[in-house]
């Protein structure tokens, strides 16, 4: 598969499956999350901030797996902490996926993931 496949399927899929190791038990886990994709880049915000366990997990291992509309690949994460950046990040995801659910499923926001595609 090449990264142009995967985005293709970015463009079907409302979220992605991630899938990253845990810090203390070193074994895989996975779970959906919501996404915003712009060009080569995907952007994620971990539903309780800096203190979701999945955040936590790609400081200490940045190798995260996608999986969208079937399309698997790997890549790295990179940790937004600038306030300005992650409110930009924010907005998009206002934007696809309107604001009452952002309040209401995000409740923090004070970090946010980019990972290129």
């Amino acid at each position: 598969m090449t990264d142009d496949d995967f985005r293709k399927a970015l463009s079907s899929a409302n979220e992605l499956r991630i899938t990253f190791v845990g810090r203390k038990t070193e074994k895989k886990f996975s779970t959906p999350v919501w996404f915003v994709n712009q060009g080569d880049k995907v952007y994620l915000l971990p539903v309780n901030g800096t203190a979701s366990d999945w955040y936590k997990d790609v400081l200490k291992d940045p190798k995260m797996e996608l999986q969208a509309s079937g399309k698997k690949m790997t890549a790295k994460t990179v940790p937004i902490t600038d306030k300005k950046r992650i409110e930009e990040v924010v907005e998009m995801f206002r934007k696809k996926y309107g604001a009452g659910d952002m309040k209401r499923y995000y409740p923090r926001t004070d970090a946010a993931v980019e990972l290129s595609v």
